[in-house]
């Protein structure tokens, strides 16, 4: 019994230290994304400094990763100040699963782009493979209807490599490790906007 229960932690220590390994190969490669991180900041910044409003979308994990990157902006980041307009494209149930039914699941978030968005705002989708068809339509009506559009992308980019204006692509094949990474983008890129915008 002792023996299995070493053979379990070693087990699991190796698993860990190979997680930490991987992950820590991962945010080192992002150093080469410093000039599109810059340009998403900077775009943001003028959206909101303009009384624009940023829209953010994903699936799944990444549609939690939205969310929270749409609460710093409407909370608070870091420090005190006033709130600047974010939403969250995946966080209302019934306009989502309305547009499914009566639409299909790819245009989930299309239509709300259609809906809400004006020239000026700035459209942050988010998927780990670029495969999301949801994702590629809300980036096609970004574009046509005058957004920036910026997508943080995983493995090859997919089919949604060169569809944004600014392009945050992790160059990994785990799924666990794009999130991670896109997760650390983002709060790098909260945390550049927050010093930059008008606290009152």
């Amino acid at each position: 019994m002792a023996s299995i229960f070493i053979l379990k932690m070693t087990s699991s220590k190796t698993v860990l230290e190979e997680a930490i390994a991987t992950a820590c190969q991962t945010l080192k490669s992002l150093e080469e994304l410093a000039e599109p991180v810059g340009q998403a900041a900077d775009a943001i910044v003028n959206c909101l400094c303009s009384g624009k409003k940023l829209l953010v979308c994903g699936n799944g994990g990444s549609a939690a990763d939205g969310a929270d990157f749409s609460a710093e902006f409407g909370c608070r980041f870091v420090t005190d100040r006033r709130p600047y307009p974010a939403l969250n494209l995946a966080q209302g149930g019934s306009l989502m699963s309305a547009i499914g039914n009566d639409y299909g699941f790819d245009e989930v978030f299309a239509r709300q782009v259609a809906g809400m968005a004006q020239p000026g705002d700035v459209l942050i989708a988010i998927t780990t493979s670029g495969n999301s068809k949801n994702i590629l339509r809300a980036l096609e009506e970004g574009k046509e209807r005058g957004l920036t559009t910026v997508a943080l992308l995983g493995r090859d980019g997919g089919p949604a490599k060169g569809k944004a204006q600014i392009e945050l692509l992790v160059r990994s094949e785990t799924t666990a490790r794009i999130q991670e990474a896109h997760k650390f983008l983002l709060h790098t890129i909260c945390g550049m906007v927050d010093a930059r915008l008008p606290k009152s």
